[in-house]
């Protein structure tokens, strides 16, 4: 059965995941890169990099996927719709080579790029873009990509069936917030969590 998962979605201590001040040039505001220092401190993002408890979580975003959903504010920076021309912030070749489904006000066409990925642009439900990338996972699990405003909706519909959410040793103070409105969200999963040398702790949540 193909399930929706979070994976690597990075939070503070205080539960922000992403920073205040979102730009073209400040894609997680004033939060910086500091939010996934973790990620680029492994073995996974290239030579010289560590193994270990973060390497071995990471390692798991690209596992089993045949289709993610992203919210719009991952896809671009605020206004990014009023740029006919903007593809992403990754490049040519996206590390998604999938189909990802970006939920959106704004629609335009589809979004063909080098390795698999196509970004299709849809104003729909969680539960109506689930059900799309469903469809097109063809059996394989849909990632849920963020942000936290997304996450937090699939949450409170009762669609995430598995996420990991890695906690870094910050405190943001300000931003966009993972846990608002989700009271008792721990009645509806199993959680468990890991230490990591990094300072890292990973959480991760199995529907019960």
């Amino acid at each position: 059965m193909s399930l929706a998962r979070v994976h690597n979605f990075a939070v503070s201590l205080d539960g922000f995941g992403t920073g205040e001040g979102i730009s073209r040039d400040a894609f997680f505001g004033h939060a910086g890169e500091r939010l996934h220092e973790w990620m680029f401190a492994t073995a996974w993002a290239g030579e010289g990099g560590g193994g270990g408890v973060d390497d071995a979580f990471v390692r798991r975003h690209d596992e089993g996927f045949g289709a993610e959903i992203m919210g719009a504010g991952k896809f671009g920076f605020p206004g990014w719709h009023e740029d006919p021309d903007w593809q992403g912030a990754w490049g040519p070749n996206p590390p998604f080579h999938s189909p990802v489904f970006v939920l959106t006000h704004h629609v335009r066409p589809p979004i063909e790029m080098e390795g698999g990925t196509t970004f299709h642009f849809t104003d729909a439900s969680p539960a109506e873009a689930l059900a799309m990338a469903k469809d097109a996972a063809g059996g394989a699990d849909v990632r849920i990509g963020g942000g936290a405003t997304m996450i937090r909706d699939f949450l409170a519909a009762g669609l995430i069936d598995y996420m990991h959410v890695a906690v870094v040793p910050i405190v943001l103070g300000r931003g966009v917030r993972l846990w608002d409105g989700l009271e008792a969200l721990e009645r509806d999963f199993r959680i468990e969590a890991t230490s990591s040398p990094s300072n890292v702790t990973h959480l991760t949540f199995t529907r019960a």
